[in-house]
């Protein structure tokens, strides 16, 4: 497998255009695939696009000559947007990278998965864990229009995996992504202890399961997904490989998740989302922690 060029939808938003740098940054050549205008200065090529438009998305992707695609240009959350239109962004759009990449026999898809596919932070409902460290096999219950989509472009993306022609298609289940900046604010200079957790922004804590990745981590395993060779569509969560409180690991699972199995004991404060998978098949592992900003 040869990939020179790399298409990156989205490549205008905060996550997009660190992954245009990251592959830029490794000697790629470079395409943003977004609508509107373009709103970065990285990449080497822009095409203005409107991704729920299948025609388009194609003739982006032909024009650009690219070797694979990382679909990042999806509505970030659910709160903007009415449900439909969360829905429509997520989950058509990446219809039409599919469609478009499988016909033009491209290298490698990435998609843009969430870990609110497994039903966290959007829905009344707490987040239901079986057991931890929790996995790609952990069941997943999403009720919310957002996490809704991000399972059902999971499902799209299993199924063009099963055509015999199919490229590798991972689908990233990443949590809120940060920069070093918005991590030493969130965490460093917060009361990240059992005792402040009231006040802790709750998009990190119990209903995402603790998590969080700093950006550039993000971008690697957007990277590492592209170079990887497996066969069909793979999920991979993309978390940091600790947890985003100072308590103990073992100590939040006694306290959040009682009910929960342990199937592997927990160290220290590492993270209670299991990054194995993509350590085994792409070859990533988390580099980036928010106590170094301390």
């Amino acid at each position: 497998m040869t990939v020179e060029t790399v298409a990156v939808t989205g490549g205008n938003g905060k996550l997009g255009e660190a992954i245009l740098a990251e592959f830029a940054d490794h000697g790629y050549e470079t395409v943003n695939v977004a609508r509107g205008k373009r709103r970065e200065a990285v990449s080497d090529e822009f095409r203005s696009t409107d991704l729920l438009d299948a025609g388009e998305v194609y003739g982006s992707l032909a024009r650009s000559d690219a070797d694979a695609v990382v679909h990042m240009g999806t509505i970030p959350g659910p709160t903007n947007h009415p449900g439909f239109r969360t829905y429509e962004s997520n989950v058509v759009s990446s219809y039409h990278v599919l469609e478009a990449a499988t016909e033009l026999g491209l290298e490698s898809v990435v998609l843009a998965s969430s870990i609110n596919a497994m039903g966290a932070a959007y829905q009344a409902e707490p987040t239901e864990i079986e057991y931890l460290p929790v996995d790609e096999d952990h069941p997943v219950t999403p009720r919310d229009p957002y996490a809704v989509s991000k399972h059902a472009l999971e499902v799209t993306a299993d199924g063009f995996g099963r055509l015999a022609d199919a490229p590798p298609i991972s689908s990233l289940r990443y949590p809120w992504v940060a920069t070093s900046e918005e991590l030493r604010e969130t965490f460093v200079e917060a009361d990240r202890t059992l005792e402040g957790i009231d006040d802790a922004w709750h998009h990190t804590t119990r209903d995402v399961v603790f998590s969080y990745i700093h950006i550039e981590d993000a971008a690697s395993l957007a990277r590492h997904a592209v170079e990887a060779a497996f066969d069909g569509h793979e999920v991979f969560w993309a978390v940091a490989g600790d947890t985003s409180m100072t308590v103990d690991s073992a100590t939040l699972a006694a306290e959040f998740y009682p009910d929960a199995e342990v199937r592997t004991p927990l160290s220290g404060t590492e993270t209670l989302i299991s990054v194995e998978k993509a350590e085994r098949l792409l070859g990533w592992v988390p580099e980036r922690t928010w106590r170094d900003l301390e």
